[in-house]
């Protein structure tokens, strides 16, 4: 497998990418939720609960998963490297989340689906997300939503601060992110089939009708959903589907577009100077830089203090 030693995450990643980043940290509001954030969300009780609640892979933990993810680890030159848990869940899932002490969760409905040569996919594409910074902003988004429709405007004051505009720029940046993720599983794996044919596995595979299901069959399905796009009426269509028309926004593209944009990426000049090893060498700074404001201090007491009248709040109506 190729390794890029000191391979910058703007190397490859996907200019929709920075561009919904850019247009999201633009918004009103963002800069004060990211302070909140900062302040107030600690990525420790999610790992105390991984240590708790699933398997820790290591040298005599999956030790085979573990290797091909250390092998990732050194591709993307990660460091240090971030800790991997499997948890027992049907669903072909994973995620990376985590600043300071970043972790992938892979659930073992990937590890029951797919082969050895697309699990590595998966991790290399986690693995991109951790390298290109997008964690912060993921589990940024994840909090705010979830903060502001629980508890609104008791919390933190973000029930004023999260409007739908932001919130949709969250979802945008979301599914920006995953192609630039998408590169990184490419880069790593060293094979477009590869990548591929996990995308359709996770989309609607199956290991008991497997013979059954065509990669060619997949790409084909990919270029007939671009080509939906000639009736204007469908781009709409795709529009509302991603934005929440179906009662729930979607943080990925569809299977079939990442496959599309995939391809084009795998024949370009860009992607073969990364593999030449022409490639930016400097380090990340990640996704999200917060410079304290002079008045933070006195900002974190008035927050606190209203922490503390909503817990009482909370207390008077249990004992009612």
């Amino acid at each position: 497998m190729p390794t890029y030693k000191g391979i910058s995450a703007e190397a490859f990643r996907h200019p929709l990418d920075r561009q919904a980043e850019e247009s999201l940290r633009g918004l009103p509001g963002f800069d004060f939720l990211a302070r909140k954030f900062v302040e107030f969300v600690y990525e420790r009780p999610q790992l105390v609960y991984l240590m708790g609640n699933t398997i820790e892979v290591g040298p005599r933990q999956y030790s085979t998963i573990y290797q091909i993810f250390r092998e990732c680890v050194r591709d993307l030159d990660i460091y240090p490297e971030p800790k991997l848990f499997v948890e027992q869940n049907p669903v072909a899932n994973s995620y990376a989340l985590g600043q300071e002490h970043p972790y992938i969760v892979i659930n073992t409905g990937i590890l029951d689906l797919l082969n050895e040569a697309e699990i590595r996919s998966v991790l290399a594409h986690e693995l991109g997300h951790i390298k290109c910074g997008h964690t912060i902003l993921i589990q940024m988004a994840m909090w705010a939503m979830n903060a502001a429709s629980i508890v609104g405007e008791l919390t933190f004051g973000i029930g004023n601060i999260v409007s739908s505009g932001l919130i949709f720029a969250f979802f945008e940046w979301r599914r920006k992110a995953e192609l630039t993720a998408d590169r990184a599983a490419l880069l790593v794996t060293d094979d477009l089939t590869t990548v591929m044919s996990s995308m359709m596995k996770i989309s609607g595979g199956s290991n008991k009708y497997a013979n059954e299901c065509s990669l060619q069959e997949f790409i084909r399905q990919s270029e007939n959903y671009q080509a939906l796009d000639e009736d204007g009426l469908n781009q709409v269509y795709k529009f509302l589907m991603y934005n929440g028309a179906q009662g729930v926004m979607l943080s990925h593209p569809f299977a079939v577009e990442r496959v599309d944009f995939l391809r084009k990426w795998a024949v370009s000049q860009e992607y073969a100077e990364i593999k030449r090893g022409n490639y930016r060498k400097e380090a990340s700074e990640g996704a999200v830089e917060v410079k304290p404001e002079a008045n933070q201090n006195e900002e974190i007491d008035k927050l606190r203090r209203q922490i503390e009248e909503l817990q009482q709040e909370i207390n008077q109506i249990k004992r009612d």
